[in-house]
């Protein structure tokens, strides 16, 4: 007789999970693309791609550069926008049973609002995931996530507009990650999710150049766990 099979379910803020398996935001783009190779029933949730408003093209390529240690990435946000999705994607996703989580970003306080207004009683999202590490365009274009304060007003502006619950998504480019947690947990935040990508630069040895067109872009993959880690011991507690 086989032993039986573990108990993964995991809840995060109100969300209850079957397993702690998320597809995330960016990684996965709306997950239909997906759906021919593997059921999509057995993630534990899945995180689309970040919406705005209006469509967005991103920036020029070329826009993915691999690196020894992983991967630097220069999309730009780049997606459909929000009334594509609902229109074309959200339908075809509410077939699943994992909780389908929108992930949304905007470069004014205001489109947060709006975004989050516009998602408020639809039926099949089961909550907000809000993408902090957009440039804020009335403050210069510094991102909404490096300053506890604007962290803040975007949770509030989100948890304000909507029905469901809502999980912020870190920027690590900051110089204290627990100030500006803590400023997003008082503010009403179900949920942190940690992180967005490291800020990062690969350059053509050859021509002395920047590998991608918008010469920075956000490092992912093994070259940031030894960041984690440091986090990790560096914060046993509150």
């Amino acid at each position: 007789m086989s032993p039986p099979f573990p108990d993964l379910t995991t809840r995060i803020g109100p969300l209850s999970l079957q397993s702690p398996v998320i597809a995330a935001s960016g990684t996965f783009g709306y997950g239909l693309e997906f759906e021919p190779l593997l059921d999509l029933n057995d993630l534990g949730a899945l995180v689309v791609k970040g919406l705005s408003l209006k469509p967005m093209a991103g920036n020029p390529p070329p826009r993915i550069v691999e690196t020894p240690g992983g991967m630097l990435n220069a999309i730009g946000l780049a997606n459909i926008g929000l009334e594509a999705f609902l229109r074309d994607k959200l339908p075809r996703l509410k077939k699943f049973t994992m909780p389908i989580i929108v992930n949304i970003y905007g470069h004014h306080m205001d489109e947060y609002g709006e975004l989050a207004s516009a998602l408020r009683g639809v039926e099949g999202v089961a909550a907000l995931e809000v993408n902090i590490s957009c440039p804020n365009v009335e403050c210069g274009g510094m991102a909404f996530g490096i300053d506890p304060i604007t962290s803040a007003q975007v949770t509030e502006t989100v948890v304000r507009n909507t029905d469901k619950p809502v999980i912020v998504k870190l920027s690590p480019n900051v110089t204290d990650i627990k100030t500006v947690a803590r400023a997003i947990e008082a503010a009403g935040a179900h949920a942190l999710s940690l992180i967005n990508t490291l800020t990062g630069m690969a350059i053509d040895v050859e021509s002395r150049k920047p590998k991608l067109a918008n010469i920075v872009g956000g490092l992912s993959g093994p070259a940031i766990n030894p960041l984690l880690f440091t986090w990790s011991i560096r914060s046993p507690g509150r």
